[in-house]
């Protein structure tokens, strides 16, 4: 097949940093072109994915009228250059809306809330040769009441870039591995851990400026060097590797309803086990009892983590590996992109 993908236009493909739907959008690419199948790529000027067509935005910026504008007949016009069997795409709904019109065959995914009027048009507009995805039923269910076919397809870990480690030593530490915002519950990981009497690491970004930086200030700034909570930073691929393989587990107890999150796959795939909450994606993703356990606040916190002998390493990464591999996952885009000669 003939395959355009497109990214949006903020991030390269692959991601210098950070960049989750970048990586995905990348290991894509690779997938497909190890499998005989011609891929270009719609995306930042300075992407550097090996494709067979390269194209750019016309416009860096994602908001507005006429930056939409701009970028919907870049779109329609790699359409045309390349002419492609179905379009995937993973940039904003709106730059679809002419090429929709034409019925070319198209895939639109989301990794993030969805729903609204401009979602409901474009099912409209593209009828039967529009297909969408979520990266999880809980993203799927927001969606569907728009219109539209959807199909739940999760994201996914190349499963050799994350080490396995079956064992670790009986006082390893626990790992915030996230943006440190008040969403993602930092505080409550601080708290538990040290009643738990566990050193905590916590590795990610967090904000300069604003509430968030205010947050991070007054909850969690305060912890740190002081009881076992010691503060790493952001990380790279490498580092995060580590983290997670000598972790006795992931604590990352959200606040919100997590669209997906593919750091805790991640941690499955080193078999590091995941305490986190039961919001949004998190129930399709961790199974309670056996790869993690799901908490409301810090008393049950405690337990989980005093639990977390019960827990076989090998299951987290088995499990990684059946359900959230790129070898598993990339083919059913491939099954998805055919139903449209059905």
């Amino acid at each position: 097949m003939r395959l355009l993908l497109t990214c949006d236009p903020l991030i390269p493909v692959p991601p210098v940093g950070y960049g989750g739907i970048e990586r995905i959008v990348d290991a894509l690419i690779r997938f497909y072109r190890a499998a005989g199948h011609e891929v270009a790529l719609l995306a930042h000027a300075e992407s550097t994915a090996p494709v067979d067509a390269r194209f750019t935005w016309a416009d860096a910026r994602i908001a507005g009228a006429a930056a939409t504008l701009r970028n919907a007949l870049a779109l329609r016009r790699a359409v045309r250059t390349f002419r492609p069997d179905v379009v995937h795409s993973f940039s904003r709904l709106g730059y679809l809306l002419p090429t929709l019109a034409t019925r070319q065959p198209v895939v639109m995914s989301y990794q993030r809330h969805t729903g609204g009027r401009q979602l409901a048009l474009a099912a409209r507009l593209g009828g039967r040769t529009l297909r969408f995805t979520g990266c999880s039923e809980f993203i799927c269910g927001m969606g569907r009441p728009q219109g539209g076919e959807w199909s739940a397809v999760p994201n996914f870990v190349e499963l050799e870039k994350l080490t396995f480690v079956s064992r670790v030593p009986a006082d390893a530490p626990l790992v915030f591995l996230s943006r440190v915002d008040d969403i993602k519950g930092p505080d409550l990981a601080i708290a538990i851990a040290r009643r738990a009497g566990r050193r905590l690491l916590i590795a990610g970004n967090h904000a300069a400026s604003g509430p968030q930086a205010e947050f991070f200030r007054r909850e969690v700034e305060p912890h740190l060097g002081r009881d076992g909570v010691e503060w790493i930073g952001e990380v790279d691929d490498r580092r995060k590797n580590e983290l997670l393989g000598r972790a006795a587990a992931m604590i990352v107890p959200i606040r919100w309803n997590e669209p997906f999150g593919i750091v805790f796959p991640e941690a499955l795939a080193c078999g590091t086990p995941v305490i986190t909450c039961a919001r949004g994606a998190l129930p399709e993703i961790v199974q309670p009892g056996r790869t993690g356990f799901f908490i409301t606040g810090v008393d049950d916190g405690v337990a989980a983590v005093r639990r977390l002998g019960e827990l076989d390493r090998a299951a987290c990464r088995r499990d990684a590996e059946e359900r959230f591999s790129l070898g598993v996952v990339a083919p059913r885009y491939l099954e998805l992109y055919r139903s449209f000669r059905s």
